[in-house]
């Protein structure tokens, strides 16, 4: 009976895991979404803190391993009042000072404390590698410094608002506590019906070992995704096929010896964000390149014609001062860029396009050449 209970538990924890990966591959926020959080105000920030963490698989598979074999409320609330403090700083001094690091490397390291955790609460220390464990209430405080960099790149991806920006931090923050506390009774819950089972000793092996493998998978996933932003060229097809963009490296150089059809200059607002769109016909191609002097994120991508679903496709996004390419599209549709701007100064773009496009910033477009039937505006909003 009890290897079939053990069994159980290690399916149970399998289908666990399967969950979280899908979490892991999950699409970011729609424009439709972002406009509802500029409209909602704070409350839309605490909203979006507390569903963010009940999401984050992440962070909460931390606090699992932190109160797995805690006890006492004292030293429940200790431990975990301890990652609270941590994350919490780094949250609000870094989105408050626009320091944003690479998102893919801090998921990538926070990934690995899901690993640290599980490992100490296998004693994982003195068993194999025969030395005391580090001062667990100081390692707590550290990794919740770098939980709150991860959570600070996140909320840098929102429409903070100039004005409100402390009251946007702390709303999300206090979001980000009541998700926290909501997740905290329910794991607390399934720990204490657990410790009465006779089978909780194996319990305890299979979720910490889970949680090693859950954070090398992670970090895996994560350091994958850096590959990808940080050398694209590498990972990119060869050859030009509809929808597809050239290598960034290879685009860029060859960008310097194209006529431009248009130079645009755009600038962003402090903290602000910006879309630049262009109608483009199917299988019509376009070339581009845009430079700017600080690091934006950015998403280009493409909505097709009277699609009302809110579907878009990426193309290309990152943190980059620089892109450019070769883009066929692959539906008749709105194409371009949203560019977020997380300095605490303006931002200018000089974008260089030509080929077979629309340009839907133009109120005058009887000099345009007609390759195109005049396009209903999207819902997405272009630049000034």
């Amino acid at each position: 009976m009890l290897i079939k209970k053990d069994n159980l538990i290690l399916f149970i924890g399998f289908l666990v895991l399967m969950m979280f990966s899908q979490f892991a591959s999950a699409h970011g926020m729609s424009e439709a979404e972002k406009q509802s959080i500029i409209d909602g105000g704070n409350w839309s920030y605490l909203w979006l803190g507390a569903t963010h963490m009940l999401s984050g698989y992440d962070h909460l598979a931390f606090v699992f391993g932190i109160i797995f074999f805690l006890s006492t409320f004292r030293d429940i609330a200790k431990y975990v009042t301890a990652f609270t403090l941590g994350h919490s700083v780094t949250l609000i001094y870094a989105t408050f000072n626009a320091i944003q690091l690479n998102y893919f490397l801090i998921d990538a390291v926070i990934g690995l404390s899901v690993c640290y955790i599980a490992f100490a609460n296998l004693d994982g220390f003195r068993k194999y590698l025969n030395i005391n464990p580090p001062n667990m209430m100081l390692m707590i405080i550290g990794l919740g410094l770098i939980h709150g960099f991860g959570l600070s790149t996140r909320l840098q991806d929102l429409p903070l608002s100039q004005d409100q920006l402390l009251m946007n931090i702390i709303s999300f923050n206090v979001g980000i506590e009541l998700g926290q506390i909501s997740a905290l009774v329910v794991m607390l819950l399934l720990i204490a019906a657990w410790r009465k089972s006779q089978v909780f000793q194996t319990f305890s092996l299979i979720t910490n070992y889970s949680l090693i493998l859950l954070g090398g998978y992670l970090f895996l996933m994560q350091m994958h995704g850096y590959a990808h932003a940080s050398h694209p060229e590498e990972f990119a097809v060869k050859v030009d096929q509809p929808g597809s963009v050239k290598p960034e490296k290879a685009a860029i150089e060859d960008s310097q010896d194209i006529q431009w059809k248009d130079t645009i200059s755009i600038t962003i607002p402090a903290r602000g964000d910006k879309e630049y769109k262009l109608y483009v016909a199917e299988g019509a191609a376009l070339k581009y390149a845009w430079t700017t002097n600080d690091e934006l994120f950015f998403d280009f991508h493409g909505e097709p014609a009277g699609d009302t679903t809110g579907y878009f496709k990426t193309y290309k996004k990152g943190n980059l001062n620089q892109s450019a390419g070769t883009l066929q599209a692959l539906f008749e549709g709105t194409h371009g860029w949203y560019w977020k701007n997380n300095t605490p100064l303006p931002v200018t773009i000089t974008l260089n396009i030509t080929g077979e496009y629309r340009r839907m910033d133009l109120d005058d477009r009887s000099h345009q050449p007609d390759v195109l039937q005049s396009p209903q505006p999207h819902t997405h909003d272009t630049i000034d």
